[in-house]
């Protein structure tokens, strides 16, 4: 036998006995929403020591949440562990052994549900509206860059990392795999309606999570669920429903992303017009040149987001410099309902009224939408395909659920969105200037 080929067997060997390899004792990770996080695979273990995922623990799952609900504090670690735990109680309690279930991408399974978050940024989708960023492709940077987590996957295998990113993107074709990470009942919503319910302290995102575990079942391209656990699967359902009004959208954590998103366009239009910061941006330059390397990248995260915050408060730019005070010491805008269907007309006297008070409308004047669909099944032709949640029945028939259940079809395809418009109250109280105008404004206001 050629040395070459030697080679190669006893390196794709050395690769099989790593994919393989266990602890020598069972690490554990105690936790409030799962009480236990297990990890067993060597694998595992090496991916969460490494300092790309340990950079979630400087990530919130919450962004500006924490401002309204104080608790909100648990960060992208916490959560992205907890799907971990779900998919490994699925694959290693619900579905090993099932002929359906191919143990062979337990690994894959495992370790996509570990990373599926690591492109996170800090206060995640406001940082990514802004520059135009996408965790999930960020993600797949990561995973696919010269980072350490691409050296520990590759030590499986070469075309490991590239498996895991499929996954991750949903182009894979192993689509059992890909629907227990990203699906309309995954393990990623399972964990963070609980955490997040959880931490906030609310009881909306309460469900009988381990009745849904229990009636899973593996399938070809998806996770279906057994018709008699129909009743928990709609508990969970109108969880998140709950969650989403309640929590994630709620207007004073609006409020507060509003403002980071308002300094965050500010500072980089400051630094488009060479505006000379006290303190220079150093961690921004790529990222306000739009020449961002990964590298820089991974070195953003909120305690330097909010380190900047700190000393913009300094700044002479009057506008960087309020808004900065505001999120750092909670000093919010407040906001009226909006229809803008109805109101633009409103809205153009309020920008005129803005101006002539010499305040920015730009950045003091903000309309903020929610909007969300709690479950639909897909429609052809719709640009983005929703996989249904199928029941199992008795005969071996798969139903789509708003089809046996009342309370899903209720609420089936039903968009539900909120305006709202987010100006700072604490201006119009100062009648020093402009007094009439500040009246007016009050008066379209109210």
């Amino acid at each position: 036998m050629a040395t070459e080929e030697l080679g190669m067997q006893r390196g794709r060997g050395k690769s099989m006995q790593y994919a393989a390899e266990k602890l020598t004792e069972e690490k554990v990770f105690k936790d409030p929403v799962h009480r236990y996080v297990h990890v067993r695979d060597l694998v595992i273990w090496d991916l969460i020591g490494t300092k790309e995922f340990q950079r979630l623990r400087r990530i919130k799952q919450l962004g500006t949440t924490f401002l309204t609900f104080h608790g909100a504090e648990h960060s992208r670690f916490n959560h992205s562990l907890g799907v971990y735990e779900i998919v490994r109680r699925i694959i290693d309690d619900v579905f090993a052994g099932r002929p359906e279930w191919n143990d062979d991408e337990r690994l894959l399974t495992l370790c996509a549900a570990l990373l599926h978050d690591l492109g996170h940024g800090p206060f995640s989708h406001s940082f990514e509206k802004v520059f135009d960023l996408d965790h999930e492709e960020l993600t797949r940077a990561i995973i696919l860059g010269d980072t350490e987590v691409n050296k520990v996957l590759l030590r499986v295998s070469a075309d490991f990392p590239t498996e895991v990113a499929e996954v991750i993107a949903k182009t894979s074709a192993k689509k059992l795999v890909v629907s227990l990470i990203s699906s309309q009942i995954d393990a990623d919503r399972m964990d963070y309606l609980q955490r997040d319910a959880y931490f906030t302290g609310v009881s909306y995102g309460q469900f009988d999570m381990e009745r849904i575990l229990r009636v899973m079942r593996p399938r070809e391209d998806q996770v279906v669920i057994k018709k008699s656990g129909m009743h928990a699967v709609e508990d969970y359902i109108m969880s998140r429903y709950q969650m989403y009004w309640q929590v994630y959208f709620h207007p004073v954590s609006r409020s507060a992303e509003v403002i980071l998103t308002k300094i965050l366009h500010r500072a980089k239009q400051l630094f488009e017009e060479n505006y000379a910061f006290k303190y220079e941006p150093i961690h921004f330059t790529s990222i306000f040149h739009e020449k961002m390397t990964l590298e820089d990248y991974l070195k953003l995260d909120e305690s330097v987001i909010l380190y900047y915050f700190q000393i913009w408060q300094e700044e002479a730019d009057p506008i960087l410099c309020d808004l900065c005070r505001r999120f750092v010491n909670r000093n919010l805008f407040k906001y009226a309902e909006f229809d803008p269907a109805k109101e633009y007309k409103k809205l153009a006297k309020l920008t005129a009224l803005f101006e002539q008070a010499g305040i920015d409308p730009d950045y003091y004047l903000v309309v903020d939408s929610s909007s969300d669909l709690p479950y639909d099944f897909y429609r052809p032709g719709e640009e983005e395909e929703r996989l249904p949640i199928h029941l199992l029945m008795k005969n071996g028939e798969l139903r789509e659920l708003s089809r046996e259940s009342e309370i899903v079809d209720a609420i089936s395809g039903k968009r539900r969105t909120d305006h709202k418009l987010y100006y700072p109250a604490d201006f119009l109280d100062d009648d020093t200037t402009d007094k009439e105008i500040k009246q007016q404004i009050r008066a379209l206001l109210e």
